[in-house]
Formats: structure tokens, C-alpha cells, sequence
């Protein structure tokens, strides 16, 4: 039976990686900070799909949390199969108003946390028959985004991380794969301060899973979730022209969230 470990999974786009691959009959190992909700899905997938599934809660953004998941995989007697590295969050705003303490926090969750989890399942992972990683990034990986200037900049890392990684082991059976999502209308917004009207005209959650697991199926690196002719233009258009424009964009985020 193929086992599958979600994290950031009690919520958006964990929970429903969650749901589908569940679907797909893999067993699971949910792992996020509320372990009420945790329990509560796995509960329910269980009952569902007749899979077993494994809870364990844990802050990915402190120090010895993806050892604590490798230790918790191993005294169950747990091979992991796919990884899915969902979790994080953003802080938006100018930098010299955001929290420290919030700032390194995001950057432990969405880089540090990631590559050491990694790290540490490869060996188990190059001894599936077929093994996947999938990292969540976002759109925003692919272009500087004032006001969100240091979330933009962890997606970057994760982006080429997994492309980098991806080259790495080609060879292997393990295929990476990065997901890239628009605004989606999941609980981000909660976590990073945002008007939730403005996330509700993207793909949904249900929709962007569907695309991120087709294109590991496919043998894909990188999934866009966005219009074709939008990511063309931002790859086309000229990096000054882009800057301001995204200047212009997060400025009037920001504002609108002020204003709620």
C-alpha cells in the first residue's frame, strides 16, 4: 500500500491532497499544527475509503520538527511513498512593519522546513517503486513582488529547489514535481492578513490538487496554475516593467485588507 504524508494538512490545499490521493486508496500520515482537525479528517477518510491514516501535530516552523516526523514514521513502522510538502504561509507588507519574529517563522516553514524534511525521506523514498515529491510553491515564484517581498521570495527558492532536485534524480524513481498556484480560495488569506474577496477568482483547491497530481503522473516538473497568456506576460515582459506593476498590485492588496 502506498503511503502518502501530507503537510500543512488540516486545511486548503493539504486537506484536499488529502481527499484525493485518499481516493486513489493510499494510506496516509497527515501532519499539521491543529490536531483536533487532523483527527477529525482522518476519521472521515478513513470511513470513506477504507485506508488507514496516521495524525501527528507538529509546528513545522521550529527547530527538530521534520526529525520529529522521521521519528514518528519509523516507530510506526511507516515508508513514506509521497512526500507532499504543502505547508506554509505568507506575511504581507512593507518590510519594516512586518513582525520579526512572524518573518522567521515563514522562512523556517517554507524553506528550512522543507528541504530538511526531504532530506531526511530520500532514502526511504529512493526505495519505492514509485515515489513522489510535490512541492507547493505559488505564482508568485515568478516575479518580485513589492509587499510581499519575502513570501515572494521563498516560493523562488522552493521553484528552483525542485527543479534543481528534480535534475538530481533523474535516473531514480522518484519524480518531482513543483505546483504553482494562483490565488486560491483556501485559508492562506487568514494566516496572511488578506481580503478574502480578492482570492476568490482563482482556480479553486479542488481543482489546482487535480492538476498538481495529473501532472506527476505525467512526469511533469513544473504545473502553473494560472491562464496560459498571464504567465506568458510575465515571463515576456521586461523584469523593471514587471516590479512595478506587481508594485501596484500589492500595494492595493494590502490596502484593501487595511480597509476590512
Amino acid at each position: 500500500m502506498t503511503v502518502a504524508l501530507i503537510t500543512g494538512a488540516s486545511m486548503g490545499l493539504g486537506e484536499e491532497f488529502a481527499r484525493q490521493l485518499a481516493a486513489r486508496k493510499m494510506d496516509l500520515v497527515l501532519t499539521a499544527r491543529s490536531e483536533d482537525k487532523l483527527r477529525a479528517l482522518a476519521a472521515e477518510l478513513s470511513r470513506a475509503h477504507g485506508i488507514k491514516t496516521h495524525v501527528l501535530a507538529c509546528d513545522l516552523s521550529c527547530e527538530g520538527a521534520p526529525q520529529q516526523i522521521l521519528d514518528f514514521l519509523t516507530g510506526n513502522n511507516l515508508r513514506v511513498s509521497w512526500l507532499i510538502n504543502n505547508a506554509g504561509f505568507g506575511v504581507i507588507g512593507p518590510l519594516e512593519e512586518m513582525d520579526a519574529r512572524r518573518v522567521r517563522e515563514m522562512i523556517s516553514l517554507n524553506v528550512s522546513a522543507l528541504v530538511e524534511l526531504t532530506q531526511l525521506l530520500l532514502p526511504q523514498l529512493r526505495q519505492a517503486d514509485d515515489a513522489r515529491i510535490i512541492n507547493v510553491a505559488s505564482t508568485a515564484a515568478f516575479q518580485p513582488i513589492p509587499q510581499f517581498n519575502v513570501y515572494a521570495a521563498t516560493k523562488v527558492f522552493v521553484l528552483h529547489f525542485s527543479e534543481a532536485l528534480s535534475e538530481e534524480l533523474k535516473g531514480s524513481r522518484i519524480r518531482v514535481l513543483c505546483l504553482c498556484p494562483g490565488p486560491t480560495p483556501t485559508q492562506f488569506h487568514v494566516a496572511a492578513g488578506i481580503d478574502a474577496r480578492l482570492f476568490n477568482q482563482g482556480q479553486t483547491a479542488q481543482q489546482v490538487v487535480r492538476m498538481g497530481i495529473r501532472g506527476s503522473d505525467r512526469g511533469r516538473t513544473v504545473i502553473v496554475c494560472q491562464r496560459v497568456w498571464t504567465n506568458l506576460l510575465i515571463r515576456l515582459t521586461p523584469r523593471i516593467i514587471v516590479r512595478k506593476v506587481a508594485g501596484i498590485i500589492g500595494k492595493f492588496m494590502v490596502n484593501q485588507s487595511r480597509k476590512k
